[in-house]
C-alpha cells in the first residue's frame, strides 16, 4: 500500500517516570553533635499528557516516535534537599483523536477542544527522606521511602475527524464530484473504483454566510466488514457527524437495494449509526430523464428525505444542500455528536481485533498481488 501523509491509527507505548527515592542521610558537621537526619524526598516522576492541537490535522508525527517516556525523579539527597522532579511529556494530537487501551480495547479518552490536555498516565511520587519520620521518641531514623513505580501503556490513538455531514457510497458513487463542486476541496476524481483512498474534508458555504463541512471517506462495497475492498478502516470519520449523506447513482439497477446494503454495512461495523440523520442523494441525475426520474423516484425509501442531483450541470444541488443543513441543525450545528465509546475490539474496522495497522497493510498488499495474478 502507497504511503500517505493521512495517518488516523497509530499504535504506540507510554511510560511515565519513577518517583526518586527518599534519602535516609544524617548530618555530620565539626561543630554539630548529634545533627539528626536530614535525609530529602524523592522528586516526583514526570507524567504523560494528551494536549489537542488544532495545527495538526493527522498522526503522522507519532508514527515515527512510538516510544514515549517521561523521566523520573531524581533521589533525595543530605541537608533535606528534594530531588528533581521528572520533566512531563505532551503529546500534541489533533482535534478528535481518541484513545484506547491496546490490550484490552477498552476506551480511555477523546481530545476535542485545541489546548486541551488529559492525563494519560500519572508518575509515580517520590519516597519520603528519613528526617520525615523522626518523633520525640524515634530521634534517629534510619530507613526512608522508596518513590513509587512508574505506570505504562500500549495505547491505540484513532483520529476521527470532525465534521458536519458524511458522504456513503460506493466506489464511483460521485462523493468525491460532489464534494469538489460543492466546495473549495479538490479531491482525485478519476473513472476507476477506489479513486480517494483518505478522507477528504470540504466547507461547504450555505445562506447568508453560513457553511458546514463536508466528510468524503472512501467507497465501501458489499462484504466491507469481512475486509473487501478498503474494509470499513475509514468509517470512523463520520461517527461524529450529525447527518450522513448517501449517495447511489442514478444509473443503479435497484436503488433502494444499493441503500439496503450500505446501511447494512454501517450497522455491522457500529449500530449506533443508525440513529443519525440520514438522506439519500440520487447522484449522476444528468443521465436520466425526467420520465424516468419520476418512476425512480416511486421505488425509493419513504421514510427519509431523497434528492436527485447532478453534480456536473448543479441541477439539485441546492435542494441538497437544504437537506442537508435542515438535518444537522435539527442536533445543535457544530456541536460535537456524541459517540458511544464501545470496546475497540467490537468495532469492525476492515481488519481482525487483534490485527495491528501494519498487519492490515500487508494483509492489503498481498490480497492486491493475488488479483494482479488473476488478471
Amino acid at each position: 500500500m502507497a504511503e500517505t501523509n493521512f495517518v488516523d491509527y497509530v499504535k504506540i507505548y507510554c511510560r511515565s517516570g519513577r518517583g526518586g527515592a527518599g534519602a535516609s542521610h544524617f548530618r555530620r558537621e565539626k561543630y554539630t553533635p548529634k545533627g539528626g537526619p536530614d535525609g530529602g524526598n524523592g522528586g516526583r516522576g514526570g507524567d504523560i499528557y494528551l494536549r489537542g492541537n488544532r495545527n495538526h490535522w493527522t498522526l503522522l508525527a507519532l508514527r515515527y516516535d512510538r516510544h514515549i517516556f517521561a523521566t523520573d525523579g531524581e533521589h533525595g539527597s543530605s541537608n533535606k534537599s528534594t530531588g528533581k522532579d521528572g520533566e512531563d511529556v505532551y503529546i500534541d494530537v489533533p482535534l478528535g483523536t481518541v484513545c484506547y487501551n491496546a490490550v484490552t480495547g477498552d476506551f480511555v479518552c477523546e481530545v476535542q477542544e485545541d489546548g486541551e490536555e488529559i492525563l494519560l498516565l500519572k508518575g509515580g511520587r517520590g519516597g519520603l527522606g528519613n528526617y520525615n519520620f523522626a518523633t520525640p521518641t524515634n530521634q534517629a531514623p534510619r530507613y526512608a521511602q522508596p518513590g513509587e513505580p512508574h505506570q505504562e501503556m500500549e495505547v491505540v490513538l484513532q483520529l476521527k475527524l470532525l465534521a458536519d455531514v458524511g458522504l456513503v457510497g460506493f466506489p464511483n458513487a460521485g462523493k468525491s464530484t460532489l464534494l469538489s463542486s460543492i466546495s473549495a476541496a479538490r479531491p482525485k476524481i478519476a473513472d476507476y473504483p477506489f479513486t480517494t483512498l483518505e478522507p477528504q474534508l470540504g466547507i461547504v458555504e450555505y445562506r447568508d454566510g453560513r457553511s458546514f463541512v463536508m466528510a468524503d471517506i472512501p467507497g465501501i462495497i458489499e462484504g466491507a466488514a469481512e475486509g473487501r475492498g478498503l474494509g470499513l478502516r475509514f468509517l470512523r470519520h463520520i461517527e461524529r457527524n450529525s447527518a450522513l449523506l448517501f449517495l447511489v447513482p442514478a444509473d443503479t439497477d435497484d436503488i433502494k437495494k444499493a441503500y439496503e446494503i450500505l446501511l447494512s454495512e454501517l450497522e455491522r461495523y457500529n449500530p449506533e449509526l443508525l440513529d443519525k440523520n440520514r438522506i439519500l442523494g440520487v447522484s449522476k441525475s444528468d443521465l436520466i430523464d425526467e420520465e424516468l426520474e419520476e418512476m425512480l423516484k416511486e421505488t425509493l425509501p419513504r421514510d427519509l428525505p431523497c434528492v436527485f442531483f447532478s453534480s456536473v450541470s448543479g441541477r439539485g444541488t441546492t435542494e441538497l444542500k437544504d437537506l442537508i443543513w435542515n438535518s444537522i441543525t435539527v442536533n445543535n450545528l457544530h456541536d460535537v455528536s456524541p459517540i458511544v465509546h464501545q470496546n475497540m475490539r467490537l468495532t469492525l474496522d476492515g481488519r481482525a481485533a487483534e490485527e495491528d495497522e501494519e498487519e492490515f497493510e500487508a494483509r492489503i498488499e498481498k490480497e492486491e498481488g493475488k488479483d494482479d495474478e488473476e488478471a
